[in-house]
């Protein structure tokens, strides 16, 4: 099972695959991030990442994404940016034509970790262990999107997270 982790954001959205292959093995198959510049007006900014998450779905086909819930901290803003680039990441998914699932931010981590309030640095430690990197996944938001994709895979498979 091919699964693609998105962790979104307005100037950077982290992008993984990861295969589940027989056993508990894990492999990532492709990760990245999509910049977009502070300095462009929001449309082009959402564009940009409904183009490149569309063309990620086009070229790798998974069988489900995973996407993190929208967490809502105390920077209205922050959530709302989040917000944005969210729909147009699930709006290409749809187009797609691919499910999709939302896992909570302490599932995820708890999946990956075992900790549901573990640190950045902790996910991306355990990340590359999990996937066999030869460094931990940067910037953070990769490494998340790898994590969401693994927490899906582990509930896909049967696994407790």
């Amino acid at each position: 099972m091919l699964v693609l982790g998105i962790d979104p954001g307005t100037a950077l959205t982290g992008y993984g695959l990861v295969r589940g292959e027989k056993g508990s093995r894990l492999v990532a198959v492709d990760f990245g991030c999509i910049r977009t510049e502070a300095g462009w007006v929001l449309t082009r900014r959402l564009q940009t990442i409904y183009r490149a998450i569309a063309a990620v779905l086009e070229k790798f086909k998974p069988d489900a994404v995973a996407v993190e819930e929208l967490f809502f901290n105390k920077n209205a803003e922050s959530a709302m940016s989040v917000g944005y680039s969210r729909g147009m990441a699930l709006l290409a998914v749809a187009d797609a034509g691919c499910p999709v699932f939302e896992y909570a931010p302490a599932t995820v981590k708890r999946a990956v970790t075992g900790n549901g309030r573990a640190t950045k640095e902790q996910v991306q430690y355990m990340v590359q262990q999990l996937l066999g990197l030869e460094a931990p996944p940067s910037p953070d938001d990769v490494a998340d999107a790898l994590a969401v994709a693994i927490c899906h895979l582990h509930t896909a498979l049967g696994r407790k997270v």
